[in-house]
């Protein structure tokens, strides 16, 4: 027969060790995306991505946009430890010279920066329910994933820093596929308003093992330096295509 206190010793060791694996060390996650134009399929630029985690609970991250012949077009940093879907965070894009930041999130608002020919114009938000911006969107997209496959259209306001403003927006799934292999959710964004006659929807497609994005198609946050507008992309973050460079850009 056990003692007592033998299995209590033993039960506190169970525990110990359950709380060290549940609270794993962060670890880092590194990948490309391959972006070209969706209509002529002319590669643009690469995505350098390096992203930290723990467990399940993204942290942060970098990432770089490269173009073809190796030059920095912009960087982004990202930091998601005030909210798993508003991050601070800074987008910086060379030419046009370019800047988006998020410079400050609370419990209660956070506020937007936009900066572009030598004029800045900034904005608070309230925070509040079924909202993200930025890269906070794919965030919100994979915890929401089941109810999207489970045929749910979730809402979601999404704060556009480049409007400094908030908009309604609607996810729904639109087919079942499988991509690299892998069974996939075609998901499309639209807004939730008379805007979605202006504004083209996005598709995305996200690995339903993996729970990544898999697949990109819509407006780029990377601008065309000759006109000064933003690329309408298809990025892939699984499958290089064929027009990629002989180099890329270690991830």
């Amino acid at each position: 027969m056990i003692a007592k206190s033998t299995l209590t010793s033993l039960l506190t060791g169970f525990l110990l060790v359950f709380a060290l694996v549940a609270h794993a060390v962060p670890r880092e996650e590194r990948y490309l995306g391959y972006a070209v134009d969706q209509v002529s399929g002319r590669y643009l630029y690469t995505e350098v991505h390096r992203h930290q985690y723990d467990g399940s609970r993204w942290l942060g991250g970098n990432i770089r946009y490269i173009a073809p012949d190796g030059e920095l077009l912009g960087e982004k940093q990202l930091d998601f430890r005030a909210n798993p879907y508003v991050p601070v965070m800074r987008y910086q894009l060379k030419s046009p010279p370019y800047e988006e930041l998020i410079t400050s999130v609370d419990a209660k608002r956070f506020v937007m920066e936009q900066r572009k020919a030598g004029k800045a114009e900034r904005a608070a938000q309230a925070v509040i329910a079924n909202q993200a911006a930025d890269s906070g969107f794919n965030a919100f997209l994979v915890d929401h994933l089941d109810d999207f496959a489970a045929g749910k259209e979730v809402p979601l306001r999404f704060a556009v820093i480049g409007q400094l403003d908030q908009y309604r927006f609607r996810v729904k799934a639109v087919a079942r596929l499988t991509l690299a292999g892998e069974p996939a959710l075609r998901l499309r964004v639209e807004p939730d308003s008379l805007l979605r006659l202006l504004v083209d929807p996005i598709e995305v497609i996200y690995g339903l093992e993996s729970r990544q994005l898999l697949n990109y198609r819509g407006v780029s946050n990377v601008l065309n330096p000759a006109t000064a507008k933003a690329y309408v992309v298809n990025i892939s973050y699984r499958e290089k295509p064929k027009s990629a460079p002989v180099r890329l850009p270690a991830p």
